[in-house]
């Protein structure tokens, strides 16, 4: 950590009123936001940059943070996103020869607030047993005096529940990634989306055209897309109405497609199904999901708080469940019926994570180059 908070007292304080205390990391201030737990080891900047923790406070469970730097290719937006850190250990020196700078550095350039020699193990088992609830980290009002302070100041950060985020971290303009001259052109729904999901499409032999949130069925349609994705994102996907009629509006128009995280729970949101917030959201790169279809299971990388109602979703004439997780038998994946539509609850990009579902990505442009076929026949 650099000099000037080095050994400076920072606090944690909980909803329910439970205080952590610790030292300041990144930079002095005070923060607020949904605290919430990531098991992975590995992946942290990925994980930081990802749009779908937008105004959350994010606990390391492992160990170790910021020992092999930061680098531009792990990147998953262009900025960190998570509202605040919190972490047992946070090293200010990195040992990897390809590390750009420390990770305290960037903390610093984003003007990120972070505690550190928190007993993150005591704190991830607390949450684990109360729940999901919103927290307030300071390095600048830490006396006894002020604890009441900052649980006052608590008091003004909304629930997640309810809450729409997405248009905090949609892209202001459409813009293209990948090659013109590629086989196909994928129409991408950007609700926060990950640069590696760009990157898994456009590898396969896809052009990209990239949409803000707010663009309409009939401005992605005009752009003649052979497939549409929708993306991850953070926030009550219940709170976005127009975007789930627009979604709906796209299965209907014939058009293969994909949802992804966010991406999924507002497919299901269009078919009818509800969602509801977890008591614990899924985040990690360790995930047991089964595919319903092959009976294989695979080991993916998720971050959600909110889940389709599996009530819902087993009753509904609209769609089939395709996956389940394992842990707790959520839903993981649906198929529209009778469309050329799927969606999945985790990240099959993968970044940070394990390869086990990137076989979507195929599944996807397999379901475009076929459609496009008997178009052509």
């Amino acid at each position: 950590m650099n000099e000037k908070n080095h050994h400076q007292p920072a606090v944690l304080v909980l909803e329910d009123g439970t205080v952590f205390n610790g030292y300041a990391a990144g930079a002095t201030g005070t923060t607020s936001g949904e605290i919430a737990f990531n098991t992975g080891m590995t992946g942290y900047q990925e994980i930081f940059t990802d749009p779908s923790y937008y105004r959350q406070v994010l606990i390391m469970a492992t160990a170790h943070i910021g020992n092999y730097g930061v680098h531009t290719d792990e990147i998953e937006s262009e900025s960190i996103k998570i509202a605040g850190l919190v972490t047992k250990n946070y090293s200010a020196i990195f040992s990897r020869a390809s590390g750009e700078c420390s990770l305290n550095d960037y903390f610093l350039r984003d003007n990120i607030v972070a505690i550190c020699n928190v007993d993150t193990r005591a704190l991830v088992r607390h949450i684990r047993q109360k729940g999901a609830m919103n927290c307030i980290i300071s390095s600048e009002t830490t006396d006894i005096d002020d604890i009441d302070k900052l649980k006052e100041k608590l008091k003004e950060t909304p629930s997640m529940e309810g809450l729409e985020l997405s248009s905090k971290v949609t892209c202001k303009e459409a813009y293209e990634f990948g090659d013109q001259a590629a086989s196909h052109r994928v129409a991408v729904f950007d609700y926060g989306t990950k640069t590696n999901i760009l990157r898994m499409i456009a590898e396969r032999d896809v052009f990209i055209k990239v949409f803000p949130m707010k663009a309409t069925a009939e401005e992605v349609k005009a752009w003649n897309p052979d497939g549409v994705l929708f993306s991850n994102g953070p926030g009550d996907p219940a709170s976005m109405q127009d975007e789930i009629k627009v979604v709906g509006e796209l299965i209907d128009s014939g058009i293969p497609c994909f949802g992804i995280c966010l991406g999924h729970q507002l497919m299901s949101l269009s078919q009818g199904l509800k969602t509801e917030k977890m008591f614990n959201g899924h985040r990690g790169i360790n995930h047991p999901v089964k595919n319903i279809k092959t009976s294989k299971c695979e080991i993916t990388s998720q971050n959600h708080g909110f889940v389709v109602s599996k009530d819902s979703a087993e009753g509904s004439d609209k769609v089939e469940v395709t996956h389940v997780h394992l842990n707790d038998h959520s839903i993981a994946g649906i198929s529209v019926k009778g469309k050329n539509a799927f969606s999945v609850q985790y990240h099959p990009e993968a970044a940070a994570g394990p390869h086990d579902s990137r076989y979507l990505f195929d599944q996807f442009i397999e379901m475009i180059a076929s459609q496009t076929k008997e178009k052509v026949s």
